[in-house]
């Protein structure tokens, strides 16, 4: 196992402030966490964007979730982020993201939404919600989808479910409240986080 490689695996803090977003970040690197999103309607979210960035962006790519307009896109890459996810496929988004040369992870759910995302230029698809898709339904659009998609899965995903949803065919995963909740202390998020790591590097041999 390649220890070097990243895991396509994405901390989403919703509800941080930027008086815990340094600490909560430092744990999330030392356990393995290398991306790291802040969704655009917690406290202050671009100030905890900027000092996460400024503190472990040649560790992990920091960036943002909940984008919905190009003007919060312009506004999360002047605050140093360089992941943009949104709920979402708002086309004029992704445009926005990959001329600024971002990444960009738009929602979707439907087959046109996924068609309609990679026609625009995104990066990977963030299947949201995907406990509503489930399984099965990824493995249906699975089959239609271009063999390169990147698909990852967020909303009722965690280390109890990571096995199933490989099987189905998705290639990460973004973890919201299972691993932070609004209020939980660094040393609470670290130990969530080591579970998932080592959840995941369980059942994945990285080349």
């Amino acid at each position: 196992m390649d220890m070097k490689k990243p895991r396509p695996l994405t901390a989403i803090l919703r509800g941080i402030t930027p008086d815990d977003a340094v600490s909560v970040c430092a744990v999330l690197v030392q356990a393995g966490f290398t991306s790291i999103e802040v969704p655009l309607n917690s406290p202050q979210p671009f100030d905890s964007i900027r000092l996460m960035a400024d503190a472990f962006g040649k560790q992990a790519e920091i960036g943002a979730g909940t984008v919905l307009d190009v003007e919060q896109v312009d506004r999360v890459c002047e605050a140093g982020g360089r992941l943009i996810v949104s709920p979402n496929c708002e086309p004029s988004v992704i445009a926005r993201t990959k001329a600024l040369g971002l990444r960009s992870l738009p929602g979707v759910l439907t087959p046109s939404e996924c068609f309609t995302a990679l026609k625009a230029g995104a990066d990977g698809l963030k299947f949201f919600p995907a406990g509503l898709l489930g399984v099965d339904g990824l493995k249906a659009i699975r089959a239609v989808l271009p063999p390169e998609t990147l698909t990852y899965m967020v909303g009722g995903v965690g280390p109890e479910n990571f096995g199933a949803w490989i099987v189905a065919g998705a290639d990460g995963f973004g973890i919201g409240s299972a691993l932070y909740k609004p209020g939980d202390g660094s040393a609470l998020v670290a130990d969530r986080a080591q579970t998932i790591i080592t959840a995941w590097d369980a059942l994945v041999t990285r080349e």
